[in-house]
């Protein structure tokens, strides 16, 4: 078989399978943040963590205090910064996969909590372990799929990921919306019961696979590296080369920074221009204002049946993650995608706060925020969500790359957190109560995020990884990455005078 026929989505399916399976992390992050917004919406979750208050107050009857609201929601982020900002650190003893079990453990432990109790501190501490958990679910799934999958299908990889984040957002908000009415706890005690399935489902898959080659090699487990290559990928590929071009350009990096530290990400130029790029990367998501669209901020805009809302909003995002996947492998993900999406997205936010600013709590307001909110969630999934995780990944050196792309993922999730934690002084009825308002502060933001995308983010699509390290070795900028012709690819001497001699005889 010739290598245009190895290169085929089927003859990879074990590495699509062994991708597939740790996709299931960010589906578990998916519902955890899909139902956590709706359970703060439902009298049967704040009869026993709320109060009561006149409907003039709050449309539902019962609310909760701004406090709560906001520990509730942006524990899981606070314990998801820690987490991910020490993957580095978990990195040097522990696997992909090791860590992968790690947060399957600590996710059921945290359910056990959140179900068991009535006590307000307990579910504080349940909220905080299970963002432990879903810190290393995203990291770490993250990490694998970069290192483990081909440089044609990692877009496509990374594409299934936010695929599978918004699915599992859907059906949390789905299930949420099929329990709301009963008046009891097991309104929410039923859709923390979902919170079992993908750890064991996960932890039971990870057996069956192999570790990610690049973690193995950069151990110095060299054989057990090749070995995994060769699980990965199809028969007769060329696994020596493969292995033997990973292990060099680790070498490489290592004579450039012996030392994987903390430190080491900001000692010489190239390393701190990479973690810059990377966290910068990843933050992008935070900066689109896309954390304060939930269920919660539909109700304070008088929507009718936030849930069901919630539920178009994340079924609208997943078309467009659908249709993303058709142009991912294909064109180019800076300009054309992240910037086009972070404009869109600040202009349908400005759209949003206005239209509420001007006739608030009117039923034809309700319609156009529920309308361009789904102009938004779509813009950003398929323009900004993916891209910023991805770009993300990809930045990172060899040896730096669990302290560099972990020091992003906590970045995102400190961003993440900070909006979540201040979300409430802003739409909640006891504190500022803007509602939709809100949007006004979002322009600004992605306008900042899209020229930064335009002046600094280098295109790397469809560059193996050891690629993109010679790229940044030659301290590139941005705007000649896309163009640029690596010494591997360059033609030699002879294959030039050949393609002379054809020229002249043509």
């Amino acid at each position: 078989m010739g290598s245009i026929g190895k290169d085929t989505i089927r003859a990879h399916w074990r590495c699509f399978l062994a991708c597939g399976l740790i996709i299931l992390s960010p589906f578990q992050y998916g519902i955890d943040f899909g139902m956590i917004g709706g359970l703060q919406a439902m009298p049967g979750f704040l009869k026993v963590y709320g109060y009561r208050v006149d409907t003039s107050v709050a449309k539902l009857g019962w609310n909760i205090s701004t406090e709560r609201q906001q520990l509730i929601s942006s524990l899981m982020t606070l314990g998801a910064f820690i987490s991910s900002g020490t993957a580095g650190f978990t990195a040097a003893k522990l696997g992909r996969k090791a860590c992968l079990w790690l947060a399957s453990l600590l996710c059921c432990v945290s359910n056990i909590i959140m179900m068991a109790t009535e006590d307000i501190g307990a579910l504080y501490a349940g909220r905080f372990l299970i963002g432990l958990a879903n810190g290393y679910f995203m990291t770490y799934s993250q990490l694998y799929i970069q290192e483990s999958s081909p440089a044609r299908y990692r877009g496509l990889f990374l594409t299934a990921f936010q695929f599978s984040t918004s699915i599992g957002t859907l059906i949390g908000t789905i299930v949420d919306w099929a329990t709301a009415g009963r008046p009891d706890k097991s309104a929410y005690l039923i859709p923390l019961g979902l919170i079992y399935i993908v750890p064991f489902v996960l932890s039971v898959a990870l057996i069956f696979i192999p570790e990610s080659p690049r973690w193995l090699i950069l151990q110095g487990k060299f054989d057990k590296g090749r070995k995994s290559l060769e699980w990965l990928r199809p028969k007769g590929s060329p696994i020596d080369d493969e292995a033997a071009t990973i292990k060099a350009a680790i070498d490489k990096e290592r004579e450039m920074g012996s030392n994987t530290g903390v430190v080491d990400m900001f000692r010489n130029p190239i390393d701190r221009r990479r973690t810059f790029l990377s966290v910068s990367a990843v933050t992008l998501q935070a900066a689109s204002g896309s954390m304060f669209i939930i269920a919660y901020f539909f109700t304070m805009a008088n929507v009718s049946d936030p849930f069901a809302m919630s539920c178009v909003l994340s079924t609208m995002g997943l078309i467009a993650i659908i249709a993303n996947s058709l142009i991912v492998t294909r064109y180019g993900r800076r300009r054309v995608l992240l910037m086009s999406g972070l404009v869109t997205c600040g202009i349908l936010q400005l759209i949003v706060a206005v239209v509420y600013d001007k006739n608030p709590g009117a039923k034809v307001t309700g319609q156009v925020l529920v309308a361009f909110s789904c102009l938004y969630l779509m813009s950003y999934n398929g323009m900004i969500a993916s891209y910023a995780w991805l770009a993300g990944g990809e930045i990172p050196s060899q040896r730096l790359r669990s302290h560099t792309f972990g020091l992003a993922a906590a970045a995102g999730f400190f961003f993440a957190w900070l909006t979540t934690f201040t979300a409430p002084y802003f739409i909640n009825p006891e504190s500022l109560n803007w509602g939709p308002r809100y949007g006004y502060i979002w322009l600004p933001s992605c306008i900042i995020a899209a020229v930064w995308v335009y002046l600094f983010l280098p295109e790397v699509k469809g560059r193996t990884l050891e690629e993109i390290d010679e790229m940044f070795a030659s301290r590139l900028p941005a705007r000649k990455f896309r163009g640029y012709v690596c010494v591997e690819n360059r033609p030699s001497v002879d294959e030039k005078k050949e393609e002379v001699a054809v020229e002249e005889k043509e």
